[in-house]
């Protein structure tokens, strides 16, 4: 059982004769606005890592000395089949979840005053506060905990990454399908359901997140989430998207032309991107830090730019100044896991680079055997970064304002494989057509 390696990788890190007790409170279901209207809920991610439980209303107590698993279900009543279904008897929450002892939920006081640990180690404040309001004379400590699961989920167990790989092969098709299905005068909704259908007929149903579903300007917006505009002729359609498979998600952009074909000053500036995606990729194994990758990319795209005529003058100047951060204002990538913005891109002690568009990447730290990681440059004409830069003379400079101000409502350009550190590499995850000629044959153009 997948939580059961995850507990003992976890007390793996703490001396072996430490006294204490780890606690963990799952998630409860959550309501609109003081309403009935239930949100479909959704485990708290470092719970359903060591507990496999993804149900409301549980907590769990691990000895750290004895490595004792206890699982604390809720008391459910009559009322609660009503409403909710049956309600599983304890041999089959014990089968499903392999707890050395289980409780009910308004026990965990008593057995936390007869263990009377030395200290109890939480997640967060917020976990603290609720221990602390069962008995005050608890001593709790909120660092030790966190810092040593989100090493633990920075480095994918095999099963994890079996998950990651079905999570994968589904949100791949989904992808391809709407690729295969996109036309002129649909709407982002439209395509926004294909990728739904797909996803939940090959038995997903949970978005790993919102997504994006974009076409023409909105393609620039890094989170657009309405979607619901006419995708138009000449159109560039942005999508970026995926769903989750026993909680681990897949994360994948595509960008291609609404009417199967690239102009001519759509795949230039595609290619330029394509080109920083596929070195970024073949740069990839263990040891290698994403900042360097980061501005690796950076490097790339000024130099496509510049042959393109849209920016100009010295490439290491350009750098200097930050050109880069005008058209990838974004971080290159981010860890990928239970959370598709996953935990542990910056270890304790790592600070983020104040810099324009390298501030915002989201991992700093060497790569390492069992991490995943997504790779994704972009190339994105937004008028809140360029018509500024266009009148500051430190800028200015560097660009060529009239080719500029004709593609301001180009949109954006992102492309983003899934890829697993391996010993000597990586493992690309994601098989979704990214060259321009697979693309515009896919789509019937070619």
């Amino acid at each position: 059982m997948s939580a059961k390696l995850h507990r003992e990788k976890l007390l793996s890190l703490f001396d072996e004769n430490q006294e204490g007790f780890i606690y963990l409170k799952g998630a409860e279901i959550m309501y609109r606005y003081g309403t009935d209207y239930e949100i479909p809920f959704r485990q708290e991610s470092n719970f359903w890592y060591l507990t496999g439980v993804n149900e409301p209303d549980y907590h769990a107590l691990i000895d750290i000395k004895t490595t004792e698993f206890h699982l604390f279900a809720p008391a459910r009543d009559a009322q609660y089949a009503v409403w909710h279904g049956r309600i599983k008897p304890d041999s089959e929450i014990m089968d499903l979840y392999k707890p050395d002892i289980l409780h009910r939920d308004h026990e965990l006081l008593t057995l936390l005053n007869q263990l009377n640990p030395q200290v109890i180690y939480c997640l967060n404040e917020e976990q603290a506060e609720y221990v602390e309001d069962l008995n005050r004379d608890f001593t709790v400590e909120t660092e030790t905990l966190i810092d040593a699961i989100t090493y633990c989920r920075c480095i994918k167990t095999d099963p994890e990454l079996d998950k990651m790989r079905e999570a994968a092969r589904i949100n791949n098709i989904a992808h391809i399908e709407v690729m295969k299905a996109l036309k002129t005068g649909m709407y982002e909704y439209e395509t926004k359901a294909i990728f739904d259908y797909h996803q939940k007929k090959n038995g997903l149903l949970r978005h790993a997140y919102s997504g994006i579903h974009a076409g023409g300007v909105n393609s620039a917006i890094l989170h657009y989430t309405e979607n619901n505009q006419l995708i138009k002729d000449g159109d560039l359609y942005l999508i970026d998207a995926g769903y989750e498979f026993e909680g681990y998600a897949s994360d994948v952009t595509r960008t291609y032309p609404a009417n199967g074909r690239f102009t001519g000053d759509q795949a230039a500036i595609y290619q330029v991107v394509l080109d920083a995606l596929n070195r970024s990729i073949e740069l990839v194994k263990p040891g290698v830090r994403m900042e360097e990758l980061h501005m690796g990319a950076c490097r790339i795209i000024l130099q496509g730019l510049k042959e393109f005529g849209i920016v100009k003058g010295n490439i290491d100047e350009m750098m200097e100044n930050n050109i880069f951060a005008l058209f990838f204002p974004h971080g290159l990538g981010h860890f990928l896991g239970l959370d598709t913005h996953d935990v542990g891109g910056y270890p304790k002690g790592v600070d983020r680079i104040d810099r324009p568009g390298i501030r915002f990447l989201r991992v700093r730290r060497e790569l390492l055997p069992g991490m995943v990681i997504t790779i994704e440059p972009g190339i994105y004409f937004i008028p809140a970064l360029l018509k500024p830069a266009l009148e500051n003379s430190e800028q200015a400079r560097f660009l060529n304002a009239e080719k500029i101000e004709k593609l301001l409502d180009f949109g954006g350009i992102r492309i983003e494989d899934n890829l697993v550190i391996t010993e000597d590499g990586y493992e690309n995850l994601t098989d979704v057509p990214k060259e321009i000629k697979d693309i515009e044959v896919l789509m019937g153009s070619s």
